[in-house]
Formats: structure tokens, C-alpha cells, sequence
């Protein structure tokens, strides 16, 4: 009798999983609030909603219409729908798309949240990849692409370059449609640069002592027109602290001016022996390192302005490029000879002669431009001397991958500017030929 009570229970559980299955799949709302369908008004003098109201009438708007106008407000901002919320778009792009991995691609692109601690480690080798259209495909820049980088949150891609004009892409890896592009009249662009927010674009140019703020929420182009206390000639070179409160520019005769990201007024001014080439932020943004040109590195303290620390960059004649990881674990310094040397931070900060773990020598020409991936799995060194000078080291076996770039058919030409995405989905390389290259690594399953 109790083996056929728990049979009989064991059947009614397994009917109320079906049942409970069956409502899950049919994905019915789990209540409906009357409240929301009644016509309720909102009060658009809030300090919060004023910005909203287009004339004095206007001081009292409806449900309904605040949400048409946020969207416009969203889209004037953005540049219309982006690709991720037009999903007519998105139906037709699935369709069109030839390759196998595309549907996997667009998988990737409709979700968020962070896989990378769950895949394994980078294999080393051969690294898996697809060549994307370029991410500028919609408009290719007139002359040299100085810089490409992606948007800190947003599946967006900037690019800009010696046409004076910056444009934003909807990275999609299939058409990757433009958003927008604006014009800085008279201002060949020499670096562009996102803040840590990705609300606003800096801009230097190559011959000008001011610089441009583009606020992409209010869609404004704020000149500065002179920095208080930065008796420079030009300003061109800069660098943006990961926290978002430090904006570092590059002066002439080894200065370096640390300006308030928030006020773009200068804090204080260092200065390194002979001159400053390049300086990268440590990832908490509490020091810098400053690369001379004489071949010696520089740490500063931020907060203090003190220098902590100085080495020299083994066999370095002429220091060119600098980058700190994301984990903080490794400095990666290439030099006029083409040399990278990889040293770990610990013995950067203690010793003055520190043993790189390892000199990279696949350049031949000055190298000009090294960075990580955000997993530290991934070193990527170029040179903008000579064509296909681009190398993506694997990290920790610190070899090469050998199957970048494409020796068959000649595209990266002189690389300019190189970015990661935010998790490592895609690389993007800008060259001389005015195109963003995209690539989409597989092993990473997210943006």
C-alpha cells in the first residue's frame, strides 16, 4: 500500500512539473497592473525632466508621450535605432549572413554578462578567427585612420583620422551600420579618445595647442581652447586614467601635465629626464609610466606627483611605445629597433636593470603601437613602418600566433591604431588606406 501511495504521489508530481513546464513555455505575463495602462501624467518641471520640454506648454506630458520622447532623445543621440534594437534589421541580417559562424555571432551579439571566467585559457598556436567587413565599412576615411577604439559599454566602435572627422559604428560583425560621424573643421585629428564613461570623445590635433570634447548625450563640440598653466606649443599625445578622473597629456622637454578629467584644468606637472615618448596608467590609476625617449621608464605615484621608481628598458636606444595590462601583472615597452621587452610589474618597481621575461623581437621597424586584451591572454605589436607589421603574441608561452596576419592577400597595410573590444570578441586595426579592420576572435564567446 505505501509503495503505491508514493507511485501515485510520483505521477501527480511528475503531472504538476508537465503542468508547470507548459505554463513556462507559453511565457504568459505573471500579472497585469491596471495602473499601468491608465492614462497618468507627469510632471516635466522636475529638475530631472525640464531638459525634455520643448516649450512652456509642455509642463505637464502624459505617460506616452515622455516615452516617445525619450526614445527621440536616445535616437538624436545615437544616431537612430542602433542595429541591437531594430529587429526587423536584425531578422534580415540573420538571413543574409552566408557564414556558419554567423548565427553563433549573433547569438553572441544579444546577450551580455561576462563568459570569460568560465572559458579556459587561451590555446596557443593557431588562434581561431573570422575576418569581419572593416568596422568603418559604411565610411571609409579620406587618408590615414590615426585611431580606432571600442566603446568602454556600448557594442559601438570610434574611429578617427587625418580626414578631421570622427564617426561611431554599431559593431554587429556582419554590416556594422554608422551611427554618426562629425567634422572638426581645420583639425587633422592626431589621437581620439573615449572617456572612461563613453559619454564624451577627446580629440587632439596634429599642429594645435587646443583640443575638442565631443558630448555624444547632448551631441555638442566643446572647444578648450587653452589648458591654464600648459605653456605648450602643440598638444597631441594623451592618455585617460581607467577610473575616469585623470586626463595626462604629453608635453614637450619631458613634461607631463595631469589634467582633471572633469574640468580639464591642470592638477600638476611632472618631469621625466630627456624627452617623454609615451605613458600608460597602471589599471587602479594610482601611478603612471612615462617612456623616455633615451630609453629610461618612469613610475609616478598620482596622488603625490612623486616619481617611485626608474629602470632602464634593456638594449632600448630609443623608447617609442609603452602599455601596462589589465591585471597589472606585465609592461610591454617597444623601442625604435623594433624590440618589445615584456617585463612582469613586481621587478619593474624594484630593480634599475630588470630581465624582461621576454624580448619580442618579430619587428623589424620601430615599434610604434603595442596593447593587451582585457583577459591579458593576448599582446598585440605593430609598427606603422612598414606593411603587415602586426603581431599578436599569446601570453603566458609568450610565442606567436602564427596564422596573423594573412601573408596571401596583402589588407593591414601600415597599422596605425589597434583596440580590443571590451571582452575580447573582436580586434580592430586601423591603417594608412583610411579602413578599421575588424576580426572576430572565436575563442571568446563575448563582446
Amino acid at each position: 500500500a505505501a509503495g503505491r501511495d508514493s507511485l501515485q504521489r510520483g505521477s501527480s508530481d511528475s503531472e504538476a512539473e508537465n503542468e508547470a513546464k507548459g505554463k513556462l513555455l507559453s511565457k504568459k505575463p505573471a500579472w497585469v497592473d491596471e495602473d499601468d495602462e491608465a492614462e497618468e501624467n507627469v510632471d516635466m518641471t522636475h529638475r530631472y525632466r525640464k531638459d525634455f520640454m520643448k516649450s512652456d506648454a509642455e509642463k505637464i506630458l502624459t505617460k506616452k508621450k515622455l516615452k516617445r520622447r525619450l526614445e527621440e532623445q536616445f535616437q538624436r543621440a545615437m544616431g537612430g535605432v542602433p542595429a541591437w534594437a531594430d529587429l526587423e534589421n536584425r531578422k534580415k541580417s540573420k538571413t543574409t549572413a552566408s557564414d556558419s559562424d554567423s548565427d553563433e555571432d549573433n547569438d553572441l551579439l544579444c546577450r551580455t554578462g561576462n563568459f570569460i571566467s568560465n572559458s579556459e585559457s587561451l590555446p596557443r598556436g593557431i588562434l581561431k578567427m573570422r575576418t569581419c567587413l572593416p568596422a568603418n565599412q559604411e565610411r571609409f576615411a579620406d587618408g590615414k585612420l590615426v585611431t580606432v577604439q571600442f566603446h568602454p559599454s556600448a557594442q559601438v566602435v570610434m574611429t578617427a583620422g587625418h580626414d578631421r572627422s570622427v564617426s561611431l559604428f554599431q559593431v554587429d560583425g556582419i554590416r556594422n551600420p554608422r551611427i554618426q560621424s562629425i567634422y572638426l573643421e581645420s583639425f587633422p585629428i592626431y589621437k581620439a579618445c573615449f572617456s572612461v564613461d563613453g559619454e564624451q570623445v577627446i580629440a587632439t590635433g596634429t599642429h594645435h595647442k587646443m583640443f575638442f570634447v565631443y558630448d555624444m548625450m547632448s551631441g555638442s563640440i566643446i572647444p578648450i581652447q587653452k589648458v591654464r598653466g600648459v605653456e605648450e606649443r602643440f598638444l597631441r599625445n594623451f592618455e585617460v586614467s581607467p577610473d575616469g578622473s585623470f586626463m595626462l597629456l604629453t608635453g614637450t622637454s619631458g613634461y607631463l601635465h595631469l589634467l582633471s578629467m572633469k574640468t580639464k584644468e591642470l592638477i600638476s606637472t611632472m618631469k621625466v629626464n630627456g624627452r617623454c615618448t609615451a605613458s600608460a596608467f597602471t589599471p587602479d590609476s594610482s601611478k603612471i609610466y612615462s617612456y623616455s625617449k633615451e630609453g629610461e621608464v618612469f613610475i609616478w605615484d598620482v596622488r603625490s606627483r612623486k616619481c617611485l621608481h626608474k629602470f632602464e628598458d634593456e638594449g632600448s636606444l630609443e623608447g617609442k611605445c609603452i602599455a601596462v595590462s589589465k591585471n597589472n601583472q606585465y609592461v610591454a615597452c617597444g623601442s625604435a629597433s623594433g624590440v618589445v621587452n615584456l617585463y612582469t610589474t613586481d621587478v619593474c618597481l624594484k630593480e634599475n636593470h630588470p630581465k624582461p621575461v621576454k624580448a619580442i623581437m618579430n619587428l623589424v621597424t620601430s615599434a610604434t603601437c603595442v596593447t593587451f586584451n582585457p583577459t591579458t591572454e593576448i599582446l598585440a605589436v605593430a609598427s606603422r613602418e612598414t606593411d603587415e607589421a602586426v603581431k599578436l603574441v599569446h601570453i603566458p608561452s609568450y610565442t606567436v600566433f602564427s596564422n596573423f596576419p594573412v601573408f596571401r592577400r596583402k589588407q593591414i597595410y601600415l597599422a596605425q591604431s589597434m583596440d580590443f573590444s571590451p571582452r575580447s570578441g573582436f580586434f580592430s586595426v586601423a591603417n594608412n588606406k583610411g579602413k578599421a579592420l575588424l576580426f572576430r576572435l572565436k575563442h571568446y564567446s563575448d563582446f
